[in-house]
């Protein structure tokens, strides 16, 4: 069982060095106002490092075969299904905007979800272009859209989304 070093804990410990066990994780927090109180966080066997992370056992095939996932080559054959994302400020006309857009290339919205805290809205739409439209032209339109300041698109082949997100 881990046990994690916040920056509270740094603050309240009275010694300039603090000793912490090898599988304590020392959150980039404590790390920072252990620096700013030139405070030292060590080991018993010396220096502290962070722990590798577990990045459980498909980690070294996932390196090996996600770098070499291309996003599929543009096809006159088939329809391509694509999920766009939308994320950054509210405001009036954002979703016609992407919607817009989307119609310039035929495309069909199968599925949306929005939601909007405190003035940020999150939006997903699982999108379907007719055959023949080039999946690359659709992505570089749609994530010219909005600005940094505004808000941001992604825009991802279905195929590489769900292995993305599988369990």
């Amino acid at each position: 069982m881990s046990r994690f070093l916040t920056a509270e804990d740094v603050r309240r410990a009275s010694s300039g060095s603090i000793v912490v066990d090898e599988n304590t994780i020392v959150t980039p927090q404590a790390a920072e106002t252990a620096r700013e109180l030139g405070k030292v966080i060590t080991t018993s066997k010396g220096e502290y490092t962070p722990p590798t992370p577990d990045r459980g056992p498909d980690a070294d095939r996932a390196r090996t075969v996600i770098p070499n996932m291309p996003e599929p080559v543009d096809s006159d054959v088939e329809s391509t299904t694509m999920i766009v994302t939308a994320v950054g400020k509210n405001r009036p006309g954002v979703l016609a905007e992407l919607t817009a857009a989307l119609a310039e290339f035929q495309a069909s919205v199968h599925d949306i979800s929005q939601r909007v805290v405190e003035g940020y809205f999150h939006l997903i739409l699982v999108v379907e272009t007719p055959q023949g439209v080039q999946f690359s032209a659709l992505k570089q339109r749609l994530e010219c859209l909005g600005n940094p300041d505004d808000y941001a698109v992604r825009v991802m082949h279905e195929r590489v989304f769900r292995f993305m997100h599988r369990v």
